[in-house]
């Protein structure tokens, strides 16, 4: 899981320089290489370039059937704060629908909104996408919290429109990171609300 942390923040990095999927296709097909490689490189394979082609061309036929897994610690808290009255939503960079897969994953109980990149037309950390949260749950950015594993997407995208950034970091990959509060389990946001 962290080599996908890692290649994800490589990806959104690359993203904020210029969005991907409007490059043109041997610049997106770098991109998505670079990311297969860190993926691999992280969990201690040494892929030669074939290998990686293949993975990638895999990955693009699973893609239309994407799968989520929750931590073991997500549920529970979304109860815990659920219980205690808390607007809980989900604010996302996928551009699907999250109906069926909030509902797949047990957490539409939990959640009163999803917000989604391609619902509003902007992805974290543009304010655009924060304010449609805020505006859904009907609040103002000084009452909010946000939650986020991706420091230059929910950090600084929180912070931007005044919402108060908890960064959770479960494999210490923001070690230095001193301006929010990390956690490393969701557990321990509660010490932060």
């Amino acid at each position: 899981m962290k080599g996908v942390l890692l290649a994800d923040k490589y990806f959104f990095e690359e993203n904020a320089l210029s969005p991907v999927e409007k490059r043109n296709p041997e610049e997106k097909a770098k991109v998505y290489y670079r990311y297969q490689e860190i993926v691999l490189t992280e969990a201690g394979v040494n892929a030669p370039k074939e290998l990686i082609l293949k993975i990638m061309k895999k990955v693009s036929e699973l893609s239309k059937e994407m799968t989520f897994v929750l931590f073991d610690d997500v549920l529970t808290t979304l109860k815990v704060l659920k219980e205690q009255k808390f607007i809980l939503g989900m604010i996302t960079n996928l551009t699907s629908d999250m109906k069926p897969i909030c509902r797949e994953l047990g957490l539409e109980p939990y959640l009163d909104f999803v917000v989604t990149s391609g619902e509003v037309g902007s992805d974290k950390p543009e304010p655009t996408i924060f304010l449609a949260a805020l505006a859904r749950a009907g609040v103002n950015a000084s009452e909010a919290v946000h939650v986020g594993d991706q420091y230059k997407l929910d950090v600084v995208g929180a912070r931007g429109v005044g919402i108060s950034p908890v960064l959770i970091d479960r494999y210490d990959l923001y070690l230095d990171t001193s301006d929010c509060p990390r956690i490393r389990n969701l557990t321990e946001l509660a010490q932060y609300l």
